[in-house]
């Protein structure tokens, strides 16, 4: 999970998120009220808004400005689905894969303490493949079998 996470308040404008999602390089932001968790809001959902509903600000110097006079709050998803600090991996992956999310806020006694996203999975997956890559598979099947030699032995004496 990622524990430094930005976040965004249903207040704040549209214009704030691109910002952040195009210079943080992040996909999700989850949306704060007053301390609690309040929504979530995807790179995908504002894509979809993006366009219409814009206010153009002509600047001193003759040039234009468009800006989206949108909130936050008329895009955001609610309801959102969360995890918790002590999960497994496996079963915030299976969660995400069911519910087609690509993100789950974790959150400990009601506060927000990180985010796990699909890209977190990937890396967990990753790591764990390169682990058993490293595990002699042979050295293994003969600590069973010694193992299994060692249980009969001890039940007959």
């Amino acid at each position: 999970m990622t524990n430094e996470v930005l976040t965004v308040s249903p207040d704040d404008d549209l214009d704030r998120v691109f910002v952040l999602f195009n210079f943080e390089n992040i996909r999700h932001l989850p949306v704060m009220e007053k301390g609690k968790l309040v929504g979530i809001l995807s790179d995908r959902d504002l894509k979809k808004v993006l366009g219409p509903r814009k206010e153009v600000v002509k600047r001193k110097d003759g040039a234009t400005v468009t800006i989206s006079t949108r909130k936050v709050r008329t895009i955001m998803k609610r309801g959102v689905m969360t995890t918790g600090p002590e999960e497994r991996a496996a079963d915030a992956a299976a969660i995400m894969a069911k519910r087609k999310i690509g993100a789950l806020p974790v959150v400990q006694k009601g506060q927000l303490v990180g985010i796990i996203t699909a890209t977190d999975i990937l890396n967990a997956f990753v790591q764990l493949c390169k682990r058993f890559e490293s595990v002699d598979l042979e050295a293994v099947a003969r600590l069973m079998t010694d193992l299994e030699r060692f249980g009969k032995l001890k039940k007959h004496s």
